[in-house]
């Protein structure tokens, strides 16, 4: 009897930290981890300066909400059309933040997120940030209904435990840190949301995020930043996860290293 191999989909997160300025990085680093899906966050680039020609000579087809100087997402897909379905969060018409990016692409709906960063704490930007937490748990809420599969990607700005941060008590006050934060991330869960990477590892230190202060990639002082939340029309089918971490220490490095898993097709 001969064995049929089981056909996967790799899907990957990377904060970019500027697309245009780490295009390199991008792009060797396409070619050496071959994903087929990719959820990029902080391009910092205007929509109209996004690098679709470099992008599609790489073989992706992308969908990319950008904004100048900040935030801005995008998806890359290989092998597969990609469907934009929204590009702004539901709940607050006046955020014009490029933050969300709903797609259909591999027959999954793939969200990519670049959750507010909060800082500093307390303040405003840590109101908006746990606003904006509420308005995507509502969303993603309403995601569950479909009975699709569905993941949340991207940056959530948030160290769930403290196995996901170098040094708890140093981080207590900080914005990805707070009680508040994580008990908004620890809510989603609770909702039928899966943390894939703490699926796989539920016991493992894994970092996606090094400062460039402080020599904390030397240090390996890092944080992990970067999510996969699954539903459970898709959490079955994960294989696989890791961080490729060797990229934070590239030249002209993002300070976010590439996170992947696997799903069966």
């Amino acid at each position: 009897m001969i064995a049929v191999k089981e056909v996967m989909i790799k899907i990957a997160t990377f904060n970019i930290n500027g697309i245009n300025g780490r295009l390199p990085v991008l792009l060797r680093w396409l070619a050496e981890a071959s994903p087929d899906v990719v959820c990029l966050q902080e391009l910092k680039a205007p929509t109209e300066k996004f690098p679709l020609k470099a992008i599609n000579d790489a073989g992706y087809e992308a969908v990319w909400n950008g904004q100048k100087s900040w935030n801005g997402v995008a998806v890359l897909s290989r092998g597969s059309p990609i469907q934009e379905v929204r590009r702004m969060l539901p709940g607050d018409p006046a955020d014009e933040h490029s933050r969300y990016l709903e797609v259909i692409t591999h027959q999954l709906v793939i969200a990519c997120i670049y959750l507010p960063n909060g800082n500093p704490y307390p303040g405003p930007k840590f109101d908006y940030k746990l606003k904006w937490f509420k308005r995507l748990a509502r969303h993603a809420a309403r995601l569950q209904q479909h009975e699709v599969p569905v993941a949340l990607i991207g940056d959530f700005n948030v160290m769930p435990t403290e196995l996901d941060v170098y040094k708890p008590e140093k981080y207590m006050e900080n914005a990805l840190f707070r009680t508040e934060a994580r008990a908004a991330y620890a809510a989603l869960l609770k909702k039928g949301w899966t943390d894939a990477l703490r699926y796989l590892y539920p016991d493992k230190r894994i970092y996606t995020f090094w400062d460039y202060l402080r020599h904390a990639w030397e240090r390996d002082a890092g944080l992990r930043l970067d999510h996969f939340l699954l539903n459970d029309e898709l959490l079955p089918r994960l294989k696989s996860g890791g961080v490729d971490k060797a990229v934070r220490g590239w030249e002209k490095a993002s300070d976010h290293a590439p996170a992947w898993i696997t799903i069966k097709k």
